[in-house]
């Protein structure tokens, strides 16, 4: 049975479709303030700095954990479909997953859709991605994580950076992954009752602002499994039982499993679309939030 604690993620969302259905033409600045309230139901992890910085030309915030080890790095993108989120909403959940491993977090601030539709979030991963290897951080001393877009991006960073011959990272961690532009995921239908916010409309909707006019739904950089995933690193995929975009977790477990890629996917039960926000508030975030670092702490080298 869910946490009382788990409540504030469910009052949040209740409270931002209220908000939605007041004002169905509500601006886009609007839905981006709308959404900076994102971290109120984050609890401080404490013992924590954080540091802006110019990763590479783009912006992105340092989090560093007290005596944590300096020369391994989680690189984390951001959710909130490309359109909304920043380094800021999520400072301080990052803030606990690095506190957890015991490492620093860079958390990146990409330009986001519509202004810098597709491939301009992926491309600002990986230009950080690049960074940190020209800062002498060793590829495996480097994990990434994301949540949402920010899922998506956990894995298409790795595709982009294979591109362009970088090499690649230790791991990744998609946390509630958005993958599939147009939606098709059985759990659309079969949570529909049970997610308190996302929407097939709204995924179709987002995705068409990310991808812009014309925009092809099946690059494997905009959804990774139409991508080839033979040789990738080891990936733990965590996502809620109660989410709509559960199938695409299972797509992406199942597309790595046949490609030979070394993958798990925790799916916790009763839990809505990232809930891994609710660490420092309620006991199933911060339980999984310990799993992930358990997980990636012996890939980074750390014991």
């Amino acid at each position: 049975m869910a946490s009382k604690q788990s409540e504030e993620l469910n009052r949040l969302y209740r409270e931002w479709v209220a908000a939605f259905q007041a004002n169905p033409e509500m601006s886009l600045d609007e839905m981006r303030h709308m959404f900076e309230q994102w971290p109120r139901i984050t609890g401080e992890p404490g013992g924590v700095d954080y540091i802006e910085t110019d990763a590479g030309g783009v912006p992105a915030l340092w989090a560093v954990p007290k005596n944590c080890a300096q020369d391994r790095v989680v690189l984390c993108a951001h959710g909130g479909g490309y359109v909304v989120g920043s380094m800021y909403t999520h400072r301080k959940t990052y803030g606990h997953v690095a506190k957890a491993i015991g490492c620093r977090a860079l958390i990146v601030d990409y330009r986001r859709a519509p202004e810098n539709a597709h491939p301009g979030p992926v491309n600002d991963m990986a230009r950080c991605y690049k960074w940190l290897l020209d800062q002498g951080i060793r590829p495996n001393h480097i994990a990434l994580i994301g949540d949402s877009a920010g899922g998506g991006l956990a894995v298409t960073t790795i595709l982009c950076a294979r591109e362009q011959n970088l090499a690649l990272p230790a791991a990744t961690m998609p946390l509630s992954p958005w993958l599939d532009m147009d939606a098709t995921g059985e759990t659309f239908e079969t949570n529909a009752a049970k997610d308190l916010i996302v929407t097939r409309d709204m995924i179709r909707t987002m995705a068409s602002m990310f991808l812009g006019e014309g925009g092809n739904r099946q690059d494997a950089l905009a959804n990774p499994l139409f991508g080839d995933l033979k040789g990738f690193p080891p990936m733990y995929i965590q996502t809620g039982g109660d989410e709509t975009l559960l199938d695409d977790s299972r797509k992406l477990a199942d597309l790595a499993r046949k490609s030979g890629v070394d993958v798990t996917l925790e799916i916790v039960p009763e839990m809505q679309h990232v809930f891994q926000f609710l660490a420092g508030t309620a006991p199933e975030a911060d339980a999984a939030i310990r799993r992930l670092a358990d997980w990636i702490r012996p890939k980074l080298g750390l014991s």
